[in-house]
């Protein structure tokens, strides 16, 4: 039985990105319902969206099997978990000049639209631990991925102390508990990533320390392989850039660099985005496109949602979880 969201949405969005939403919802609970699999890629900001009000309930209740993320979206949920109150929103951000852009810098806030992170309660109190954590690792010699080490971090009860917003609302905390397979494509390119390279080059680390790219490509394409029989694994994603463009090449890779012509594409895909089809982007590109690159086929569900991300997925979210 569907709560009174879902009954809203159905009742409501009929028409235009509405209606593809709702459509894109539906595809998705019908790719569950057939014991498929999911993934779910998250570009942009949506941790320091909150997000996590209810991905984490999507991790808790097996509606997404694996994610690939950015370095930020990584981070940026476990910032909030521990620096919350010390959050700064500017509503008027299109109002801003230059001279007070310089404030916030000045005092410490870096701006992600009209929300402003605190650098000593989140950047600094992260980095404080995870060196440690880095640190043990280097010196044993031991190698882990960047969303490894953060389940590390976690796991270890240490920011405990810091929490500022209910755990049960921290899609990372859900993901630690599941141990769920999570993706970090250009994972350098974070706070948490380049403080790694500062200490890299300062020679206190090694990069090797951290597994790169390549191999996060090679395990994803023993996963994919592991999980793909049956209805196969889905693709959700939200926002463009590397966090989608990166694991979706998992599919033509296996099948035309490896050769493995039994591997089938991926059995469901939707986009969020409101990026235009401008000259090459490939965020703002249709669906179709990718058939020509042997990642979705001709029978493949697929959908797009031209709208904002930070208004779609907790509506999406809301249906699969009966809301």
């Amino acid at each position: 039985m569907k709560g009174p969201i879902s009954a809203f949405i159905e009742k409501h969005y009929l028409h235009f990105n509405s209606a593809a939403l709702v459509d894109a919802a539906k595809g998705y609970e019908a790719q569950l319902l057939d014991n498929g699999k999911m993934m779910i890629t998250l570009a942009g900001a949506m941790s320091t969206a909150e997000l996590g009000k209810s991905l984490a309930e999507m991790i808790r209740q097996d509606k997404v099997h694996i994610i690939s993320c950015t370095g930020a979206n990584l981070e940026e949920d476990i910032m909030n978990l521990v620096a919350h109150k010390s959050y700064k929103r500017v509503p008027n951000y299109r109002d801003l000049s230059p001279q007070e852009e310089w404030g916030l810098l000045e005092n410490h806030y870096n701006r992600v639209t009209d929300t402003c992170i605190p650098e000593e309660e989140a950047f600094r109190r992260l980095q404080k631990h995870l060196f440690q954590i880095w640190n043990d690792a280097d010196k044993s010699g031991k190698r882990f991925f960047p969303h490894e080490f953060m389940y590390q971090l976690l796991n270890s009860g240490v920011l405990k102390q810091y929490y500022e917003i209910d755990p049960h609302d921290s899609w990372m905390i859900a993901a630690a508990e599941k141990n769920l397979p999570i993706i970090v494509p250009g994972w350098e390119d974070s706070t948490m990533g380049n403080i790694f390279a500062s200490y890299c080059i300062k020679g206190e680390f090694k990069p090797t320390t951290m597994k790169s790219g390549i191999e996060y490509m090679m395990w994803l394409a023993n996963w994919y392989k592991e999980n793909c029989s049956g209805k196969g694994v889905g693709f959700f994603q939200i926002g463009g850039g590397i966090a989608g463009d990166f694991p979706i090449c998992v599919v033509p890779m296996l099948y035309q660099d490896l050769e493995m012509h039994d591997i089938p594409f991926w059995a469901y895909f939707c986009q969020i985005s409101d990026s235009t089809t401008s000259y090459g982007s490939y965020s703002g590109a249709v669906p179709n496109e990718k058939i020509t690159w042997g990642k979705l086929g001709i029978e493949t569900p697929k959908f797009i949602v031209e709208s904002d991300a930070t208004i779609v997925a907790p509506l999406i979210f809301a249906y699969l979880l009966g809301w």
